[in-house]
């Protein structure tokens, strides 16, 4: 018995001391899965507690916890708001990650910890001033249809999807319906996700208008002036056919991951990946690209202060879009592929500046033709434009026409992001269709059918 008892003994202090081996390798080196799940919920927490203004538990329980990996479940967050930091680890302590709140930013992971430089990093504040007392776009007042086969679209939950946060509907150019989620309203700042992508597109043709950029340019970055890298050019950038190594997978740690949240320098990574396929011959979806894109638009710029401000001065203040905050990383390049905040009414509004070719009260703001381009096929692809836009809606990414099927306009096109993020745009019928929510793609969820059932309705 005492031999037993010595034994049991034994394998409780084993266990003990694995234990303890585990907790420390857990805890001073981490597996990047671990630093990729807390530097997720570091980051989304951040971004909705200090430009959202939701509260910390429910984006942790719902934004991050509900949807997602497992490993996520298990992730707690401390949020400081005087410091403006957010940190979160494995059950709060292993694998913790940091992200900071920061003037005119939104927030930005800190892998590397350095808080005190990701700080003195800044940009424009949102602007205060109030908008006319006018209808939108010019004001906030919308002028709601009351056509009740609009109504009935809308409120079909089957049509505006799971997880829905906001909808707007614009005729033109005037909002004639809306509906939100519970807990959200006009005022809430909402992630288009890869959304961005598009808005980032748009700003590098704010450079092109001004003569700093051209869609020619090659040898776009140093160290790819002695490879095969040099003869990428920004239109390649700019239609995802870079030819350049890119994992974009969101299931584990891949390139996108690693890059959002444990590289520093997101552009500075996503620049070092090698070439693996032909130039301008093959179509590779890449959030690498559009970070690799704010690099290149913001270095043409020239002066870092004045290129931190040149979303709010250039574009978002010229449209109205107050509530807009494009996120930069760490060391201050704005994250295009990804990280754009605005509340659903300003999402259209830039809708619908798409819609009038990049004019707003008159004024050209893109070049003449140039939003035309964004949405012409990508000789690499069928269904991606040139310029950073979807001729497809969801789902039918790879399947040329399906749009038209399901009974869209030929003319449609669309603004994407994850978890359900849409923004269809329809020249011929003058309608912009903002949809945002937290609606994971295995749902299979199709905006088409609501967003067909609305240009049936409002004909």
């Amino acid at each position: 018995m005492q031999i037993l008892l010595k034994f049991v003994k034994w394998l409780l202090g084993l266990a003990v001391l694995a234990a303890a081996v585990l907790a420390g390798w857990l805890y001073f080196a981490p597996p990047e899965l671990i630093r990729v799940g807390s530097g997720y919920a570091a980051k989304i927490v951040c971004s909705n507690v200090f430009i959202a203004g939701r509260d910390a538990d429910d984006v942790l329980a719902v934004d991050v916890q509900a949807p997602g990996h497992p490993l996520l479940k298990l992730m707690r967050v401390s949020v400081d708001k005087e410091k403006r930091t957010v940190s979160a680890g494995l059950f709060g302590a292993l694998g913790k990650s940091v992200a900071v709140a920061r003037d005119g930013l939104g927030c930005a992971s800190v892998p590397d910890g350095d808080i005190a430089a990701a700080k003195a990093v800044a940009g424009a504040a949102p602007t205060s001033a109030a908008l006319p007392d006018a209808i939108w776009p010019d004001g906030d007042k919308a002028d709601a249809s009351q056509d009740p086969e609009v109504a009935k679209v809308l409120d079909d939950p089957a049509m505006t999807g799971a997880g829905m946060r906001a909808v707007v509907v614009v005729k033109n150019g005037r909002i004639v319906a809306e509906r939100y989620g519970d807990g959200f309203s006009e005022k809430t700042p909402l992630l288009g996700w890869s959304m961005t992508k598009t808005v980032n597109a748009a700003i590098v043709g704010t450079l092109v208008k001004d003569g700093k950029l051209a869609m020619t340019n090659q040898g776009l970055f140093g160290p790819w002036k002695g490879d095969g890298r040099a003869v990428i050019s920004l239109a390649d950038m700019m239609a995802m056919s870079s030819g350049l190594e890119f994992n974009e997978d969101y299931g584990d740690v891949a390139d996108v991951t690693r890059m959002l949240y444990l590289e520093p320098d997101m552009a500075g990574f996503a620049g070092s990946k090698p070439l693996t396929g032909e130039v301008g011959k093959v179509f590779s979806y890449s959030s690498g690209t559009a970070v690799m894109l704010s690099r290149l638009w913001q270095d043409a710029i020239g002066d870092k202060d004045k290129a931190l401000v040149w979303p709010r001065t250039a574009l978002f203040d010229p449209l109205g879009m107050q509530s807009a905050v494009l996120e930069a990383d760490e060391h201050g390049t704005f994250v295009g592929s990804s990280y754009l905040y605005a509340t659903a009414r300003d999402w259209a509004r830039f809708g619908q500046f798409l819609l009038q070719g990049g004019v707003w009260n008159g004024k050209e703001i893109l070049p003449a033709g140039f939003v035309d381009w964004m949405r012409e096929p990508a000789t690499a692809s069928k269904v991606y434009g040139k310029g950073q836009l979807w001729i497809e809606g969801p789902g039918d990414e790879e399947n040329p026409g399906a749009g038209t099927a399901a009974g869209l306009p030929k003319d449609t096109y669309w603004m994407e992001g994850h978890d359900g993020q849409t923004v269809p745009i329809i020249p011929s019928e003058q309608l912009v269709v903002v949809r945002l929510g937290l609606t994971p793609a295995k749902l299979g969820y199709r905006p088409q059918v609501m967003v067909a059932a609305l240009v049936k309705a409002l004909h």
